[in-house]
């Protein structure tokens, strides 16, 4: 075990430095302040640097950072060499499925990183990111079998940058009641599962049903104001649309109103200009 070892935060750069200080304590690991040029301790596992100054810095694990870099996958990469002394590991990357979807990244039975995606299509993005932090690491993506059509986006993405794929059974997976985000906790279950692998894109289609709930959950959401047409909720489904902007187009159209409105809403009596 390596964990006694620290990471090196390497520049000149002022605007960098206060980033990545604050990007090193708000992970709690261990920082030596340097600048490029000076003796790098034996105690440091992995230097951070720009990409400017990296040449100036004699280490076997040195990581550039660009200033709008990918910090997920930045902070897996330095937890692999905090935690292995190298970065060559294979990776299992969990994913469950939903709007904001939850991952958790392992390096053998070790969780190097964990947290939410902002939509479906950015598992695409961060697989990215982790390819450019592991050039040389084969990684897995598993995705839980659940939420089917946000499950398909999160496929489609993984397999449109050549990610290796695979569907579990997430039955079981999402805890209740725990202070980290339920999504990452149950990402964690996932990538320690068994999957089935998948080559081809899956269909994006949605059926009835899930057009009808997207429809039911639009109505929850806008507190039976409105509910959004089949049309909208279709395009909510495929990712064309956020669920919010859906709602608030349709309540600009004309005549807009819930399908069905409580009766509560049809009584609500209307507010005269102040």
């Amino acid at each position: 075990m390596l964990r006694h070892r620290s990471v090196a935060l390497v520049t000149r750069d002022p605007a960098l430095y206060g980033e990545l200080a604050g990007f090193l304590r708000e992970r709690r690991l261990s920082c030596v302040s340097l600048l490029p040029g000076q003796r790098i301790p034996e105690r440091v596992a992995v230097v951070l640097t720009s990409s400017a100054e990296a040449r100036e810095i004699s280490h076997p694990r040195v990581l550039i950072v660009a200033e709008d870099g990918d910090r997920r996958a930045l902070g897996a990469a330095v937890e692999m060499a905090l935690e292995t002394g190298r970065l060559e590991r294979d990776l299992v990357v969990g994913i469950d499925p939903g709007p904001r979807p939850g991952y958790a990244v392992f390096a053998g039975d070790r969780c190097i990183g964990e947290g939410i995606l902002e939509s479906p299509e950015a598992a695409g993005s961060f697989s990215g990111h982790l390819r450019h932090r592991f050039a040389s690491t084969h990684v897995v993506f598993r995705v839980g079998a659940g939420d089917p059509p946000r499950r398909n986006r999160i496929v489609n993405a993984l397999l449109s940058h050549h990610r290796t794929v695979e569907i579990v059974d997430e039955r079981g997976s999402t805890p209740r009641g725990h202070r980290r985000p339920r999504d990452a906790i149950a990402a964690r279950v996932i990538a320690q599962g068994v999957g089935r692998t998948v080559r081809e894109r899956l269909p994006t289609n949605p059926t009835p049903g899930e057009i009808a709930d997207t429809q039911r959950l639009s109505r929850e959401g806008s507190g039976g104001l409105v509910t959004i047409s089949r049309s909208s909720a279709h395009r909510v489904i495929r990712g064309e649309i956020s669920m919010a902007d859906a709602v608030a187009d349709t309540l600009r159209s004309p005549g807009a109103r819930s399908e069905p409105a409580s009766r509560a809403s049809r009584e609500r009596p209307r507010r005269e200009p102040l």
